[in-house]
């Protein structure tokens, strides 16, 4: 029997999802809901399901077995508290939420292990990334000394964020490049490389853009094993690029997205060994390896497939909305150091980081009673 469900905030990204579920036998969209009516309207009768303005209804209704919530970013957790209570199953856009706090009280609401809660990073479904993460856990590489992460094709004009006065603010969005464009690459890189011990990030706040929130980062990490690691963003350079270098004990690793191809220049020796034993001035013999990736990820439909798998056989989710947390400890980490001007130790103290965002949002420039025509478009994320 198919699984029954709702799809939750209808901008760019949940209207993608309504038109992706129809190609996935074992759902049936039943219901969506938008604050637009209009938006209802188009894809009620587009799709023939019934349609709410009013989320809270679509959840209480007991036509949906799974919701879908692809809206703003502050209304993920209590309609996800929402949903979660109603006993549905649900699988939720990223970020989980917008600052550490409310993941907790999302993560929490989580009681029953026969509801299936997923998040949507369907960058897990990369290939890719897949296989960096085998050759890390496998010892294939060796320890990882550094890695450098730069993430800089994100590039918007200033018309993008005129678009809708809720766009990079920290009432309407909770933050900027690193709550909006990012989190799939905080994912990763958690998802890769594990939590840091310390982070000492570098903001600029509008540093491109007339707008309130980040949209460049420099953050340095720090981790217990010793690795240090550099993350680097930002939707003010033009060409950008998307390229991860991995230094571990066996070689370097390269991976950069504009030609899809790991590159692993192998060392005839550990590092460790090669310091010990080699003559003055004599690095490591190496070997140029192009690391074979099979098959392609299917991203958005993958991590649907997945989902409705785990509801109805059990299936292992690729991404469980309890790791959500960790992008979004991430990306608060980074915004509370620059604030502060100080490195900050992780755990993040969800407590201080509300209170930082607390002050942000009471100078937004955007209010939370705008009229509607602001907040339409907020679901759509990207």
């Amino acid at each position: 029997m198919p699984v029954r469900l709702g799809v939750i905030g209808l901008g760019n990204m949940g209207t993608t999802h309504c038109r992706t579920i129809q190609s996935i036998s074992d759902i049936d969209l039943i219901a969506v809901s938008d604050i637009r009516r209009s938006r209802v309207a188009k894809l009620t009768e587009r799709y023939s399901c019934a349609g709410y303005d009013d989320p809270l209804a679509l959840i209480g209704s007991g036509s949906c077995d799974a919701v879908l919530i692809a809206t703003p970013h502050f209304d993920h957790t209590p309609l996800g508290i929402a949903a979660l209570k109603r006993g549905l199953h649900v699988l939720v856009e990223k970020p989980i939420s917008a600052q550490k706090s409310d993941c907790e009280k999302l993560i929490k609401a989580h009681r029953n292990p026969d509801q299936v809660f997923a998040a949507m990073f369907n960058q897990r479904t990369n290939r890719h990334y897949q296989k960096i993460r085998q050759m890390i856990q496998d010892g294939s590489l060796g320890k990882v000394q550094r890695f450098s992460w730069t993430i800089t094709d994100w590039f918007r004009p200033q018309s993008y964020y005129d678009s809708g006065g809720w766009r990079a603010t920290w009432a309407g969005e909770g933050g900027g490049v690193l709550l909006n464009q990012s989190p799939h690459q905080l994912d990763l890189m958690q998802w890769l490389f594990g939590m840091p011990a310390q982070i000492h990030a570098f903001c600029g706040f509008g540093k491109y853009h007339d707008i309130e929130v980040e949209d460049s980062v420099t953050a340095m990490l720090k981790y217990d094993s010793g690795t240090e690691g550099l993350f680097i963003t930002t939707t003010g350079e033009a060409p950008g690029l998307n390229r991860l270098e991995i230094a571990a004990e066996n070689g370097l690793l390269v991976y950069d997205t504009s030609d899809a191809v790991i590159r692993f220049k192998r060392n005839d020796k550990p590092i460790a060994q090669a310091i010990a034993e080699n003559a003055p001035f004599s690095a490591p013999a190496t070997e140029d390896i192009e690391v074979l990736v099979v098959g392609e990820g299917k991203q958005h439909l993958e991590v649907l497939e997945n989902f409705v798998a785990a509801i109805l056989k059990g299936e292992t989710l690729i991404a469980p909305a309890a790791e959500g947390i960790a992008s979004v400890e991430l990306a608060n980490a980074m915004l509370l150091s620059s604030a502060t001007e100080k490195p900050i130790s992780l755990p993040l103290s969800s407590r201080q980081y509300a209170a930082q965002l607390k002050k942000w949002v009471a100078i937004s420039k955007y209010k939370l009673d705008a009229p509607e025509a602001d907040v339409e478009d907020l679901s759509n994320s990207y």
